[in-house]
């Protein structure tokens, strides 16, 4: 293994430093989040078009720059720093994977390429508000009855004449309000052989052109046009700059996300996905500890009691000391999971536990200001508690890689036990 990072990585990382710099200071945070996307859109076009961030680590074949996700990770890391509202995680580091992996070759061409140039958002919608649980994070997400079970709850789909409908609800989408394209875990089958499928809603109707011998020609992607039946509430969140949004759906039109015969191993996608969003999310909560202890350290240097800086007392070093050894071992089981996806739970557990303890240091050493809203330090708090509400807790993160690490016997009893306990 090579830790070291490429020119090409290196170069990712400061420009895009340099552009959050410029246009995504703590003022254009606060106003980003009070629009109607709850981001701004001309520094989403800047950041997918002008730097190709949502298609990092599609295929070239679809638009992208066909890297890794350690540069994904590293984005998300710069994004993390500036706290930056965008749908980048929901739309290139959720939902894009999972068409990928399950779309047909028409889904695929006709979503990919414009999920890759920023012109198409996207969401994963899972009934429950039970993120964690449906990518596998904190359980095992073919036993678990996150999507609701199929006698009753979470969201039904059944496949008439007219195709498949919809019907329920999911809670706590994250870019659910906004997102162009909704991916919805749904039950068929009925009780007892129910079983999960994803599915396609599309919130606007877009045929993509393009042009082939000078000639444009439509893309067919397989999802319907309509959006009868479909809500979209935008929820009050604990952290603005994550944007939660309750979707229901009443007799709803949608698409299956590949075919019946190539959908059976959907929970074994929304694993896969969930590990490799774990790194990306420990970098971005990394990038988050960093932003915060950074924005602690300059103060430190300039606040004066008893005739000379804070930061030059013993005690106050210390600290300072104490949460940056927990910020550099936190980046690097981050990178590592970036190498190695497996690795991504624990990662992200470390990850949030720093980001919690930083954030809280953060305003302790601020002192009065530190308490205000005025002040930027409480967004990192709500941040790190937000996070940890929609992808943790962390000690559920810890004992379910325990869990599959076999370290409490056998593996297979073990896991359902703690299941049925959960």
């Amino acid at each position: 293994m090579d830790a070291a990072f490429t020119a090409e990585q290196d170069e990712i990382r400061r420009t895009l430093r340099d552009l959050l710099a410029r246009h995504a200071g703590p003022g254009e945070v606060r106003a980003a989040v009070r629009t109607a996307e709850g981001h701004d859109p001309a520094l989403w076009r800047r950041l997918a078009q002008g730097l190709g961030l949502p298609g990092l680590a599609l295929p070239e074949e679809y638009g992208g720059a066909g890297c890794t996700p350690t540069e994904l990770a590293l984005a998300c890391e710069e994004t993390g720093r500036a706290l930056l509202p965008s749908p980048l995680l929901a739309t290139a580091v959720l939902a894009a994977p999972l068409i990928t992996a399950l779309g047909t070759p028409s889904q695929r061409a006709g979503l990919l390429p414009r999920i890759a140039d920023g012109t198409l958002t996207a969401a994963l919608a899972v009934p429950g508000g039970s993120m964690a649980a449906a990518l596998g994070l904190t359980g095992d997400n073919r036993s678990a009855p996150w999507s609701g079970g199929g006698r009753a709850g979470g969201v039904q789909a059944r496949h008439g004449d007219g195709g498949w409908r919809l019907y329920g609800e999911a809670d706590r989408v994250l870019d659910g309000h906004s997102a162009g394209l909704l991916l919805v875990a749904a039950h068929t089958g009925g009780y007892p052989r129910s079983r999960t499928l994803l599915f396609l809603v599309p919130t606007e109707f877009h045929v993509r052109a393009e042009v082939s011998g000078g000639a444009p020609t439509e893309v067919p992607t397989d999802v319907p046009s309509g959006t009868e039946g479909l809500t979209r509430t935008r929820l009050t969140s604990l952290d603005e700059t994550r944007p939660l949004a309750r979707v229901e759906l009443r007799d709803t039109p949608a698409a299956l996300l590949g075919t019946e015969a190539d959908t059976a191993d959907v929970c074994g996608a929304l694993a896969a996905t969930g590990h490799t969003a774990a790194a990306v999310l420990a970098a971005e909560a990394v990038g988050a500890a960093a932003g915060a202890l950074e924005r602690t350290v300059a103060y430190v240097k300039e606040r004066e009691q008893f005739g000379r800086a804070i930061g030059s007392f013993q005690a106050v070093k210390h600290r300072l000391a104490d949460l940056y050894v927990r910020v550099e071992a936190a980046r690097s089981a981050a990178y590592y999971a970036a190498w190695d996806p497996a690795a991504g739970p624990l990662a992200l557990a470390q990850a949030l536990e720093t980001a919690r303890t930083v954030a809280g240091e953060a305003v302790q050493l601020h002192g009065g200001i530190g308490f205000t809203w005025e002040h930027e330090a409480h967004l990192y708090v709500k941040r790190a508690a937000a996070d940890e509400l929609l992808f943790g807790p962390v000690h559920r993160l810890r004992d379910h890689a325990a869990v599959r690490a076999g370290l409490f016997g056998d593996v297979p009893s073990r896991a359902l036990a703690h299941e049925v306990a959960v």
